[in-house]
């Protein structure tokens, strides 16, 4: 592919020296459908990014596009705060009879801000104020957002220095493997619990990702994630999983959880719960936590009702009949598995391990500047991934879930054709 070079001088004076894809991308981006972008050129890029797993259905999703464009040329609602409105209880219902119900998932729902980390600051916020302590322990490599409660259980040291003050309140434990199994599985969490000396305030929850996806892709054993459930209730703990990234059929199941058979307390839902990348987020959790007094947390977008037409638009497309979604994805995650395991031993002595489930995979390299230049090889030949890990150095593959299975081939092809020339 030959690449102009585009006008980014408004974005490079103007806008400020935090913006971050756009150095690994550095083209200007006009439209987009399906796994497709293309910049103001008409280059065609293949998009194994997915707006970081908020586009789990792709880029303007034709259902999802028609039913915001009706909703709109209509005059609904479109900003309503927590007001009752047709949207919202469309979206309630839809996703109580096609996803709660059919899981026996007893949640409450509640509409925080639009983001990520506004759920899991309403949902480290309800757990203490439930249980009445200030501890939160959380795990190596996780991260839950960039909003200041959720900094406090993040772990990447770069992310968490930019706060700018003290980071309270948070502990970390180690995550599934984190010792390379040769350590029992919480065998440090649990003596701490029950050491009075031991310095570790009682914890009023536990919070974690079944698959660590900024950490790095590191997937929890369904049997890690049992234990920690059955550790949390034992100590009078909440769980909360934060689905945030992994949730809304990311790793087959519509939440990740649910290959461990566990019911957490709370569940945090964003990125893809609208379907089209619109802003939205849910806190999920049992109806006995249900303490809040009105107003206690609110906030100005919770109520997107744009959004919530879009998300009730991907449940019934996509949820309404039952496994289907959950099948294909597990098979396109089986078509990257067979692709890695072929990259793999094509650079044996180049690649560390690859690792994922459903349709979010890792590819780790001993030289961990390598998966940049992965990355900025695949770029120029017409292919989106970025890397993950605390030192960025796991490619990171996140395609839609309705990537076609030729298309999946493609940027395969990309990658390891990238991975080939960067040695």
């Amino acid at each position: 592919m030959t690449i102009t070079q585009p006008d980014l001088s408004v974005f490079e004076t103007l806008e400020s020296e935090v913006r971050s894809y756009c150095r690994g991308w550095p083209t200007v981006f006009d439209r987009a459908r399906g796994s497709r972008m293309y910049d103001e050129d008409g280059h065609e890029y293949l998009d194994f990014f997915a707006g970081a797993g908020s586009l789990n259905y792709g880029h303007n999703n034709p259902v999802l596009k028609r039913a915001l464009i009706d909703y709109l040329e209509r005059d609904g609602v479109t900003h309503g705060l927590d007001m009752s409105t047709s949207a919202k209880r469309a979206f309630l219902q839809t996703f109580q009879d096609l996803v709660l119900r059919p899981r026996d998932l007893p949640y409450k729902v509640m509409f925080p801000g639009p983001t990520g980390t506004n759920a899991v600051e309403s949902a480290l916020k309800l757990a203490r104020k439930v249980k009445g302590r200030e501890a939160i322990v959380s795990f190596t490599n996780a991260f839950h957002g960039m909003s200041l409660g959720s900094l406090a259980v993040t772990g990447n040291a770069f992310k968490r220095a930019g706060a700018g003050i003290p980071l309270v309140h948070g502990t970390p434990m180690p995550f599934d493997n984190y010792f390379d199994g040769t350590v029992e599985d919480f065998l440090w969490f649990e003596r701490l619990l029950e050491d009075q000396g031991s310095g570790l305030n009682k914890p009023a929850a536990v919070i974690v990702e079944t698959v660590q996806g900024e950490g790095g892709i590191n997937v929890a054993r369904p049997e890690w994630l049992r234990a920690l459930a059955e550790l949390c209730e034992r100590q009078d703990m909440l769980l909360i999983v934060d689905d945030i990234q992994m949730g809304c059929g990311r790793t087959g199941a519509f939440f990740s959880f649910e290959e461990a058979g566990i019911t957490p307390d709370i569940v945090t839902v964003s990125k893809s719960i609208s379907g089209y990348g619109l802003p939205m987020s849910l806190c999920l959790f049992k109806p006995e936590l249900d303490i809040w007094e009105p107003g206690e947390h609110n906030g100005t977008f919770r109520g997107n009702n744009p959004a919530f037409v879009t998300a009730t638009a991907a449940l019934e497309a996509y949820w309404a009949d039952g496994s289907a979604m959950e099948k294909q994805t597990r098979k396109r995650g089986e078509q990257i598995e067979q692709a890695l395991i072929s990259i793999t031993e094509e650079n044996l002595a180049d690649v560390k391990e690859y690792r994922g489930r459903g349709l979010v995979w890792g590819l780790e390299f001993h030289d961990k500047e390598r998966a940049g230049r992965v990355a900025h090889r695949a770029f120029e030949l017409g292919l989106l991934i970025e890397t993950s890990g605390p030192e960025s150095e796991v490619v990171k593959l996140l395609p839609a879930l309705t990537i076609t299975p030729e298309e999946l081939d493609e940027g395969l092809s990309v990658l390891a054709r990238s991975v080939r020339e960067t040695i």
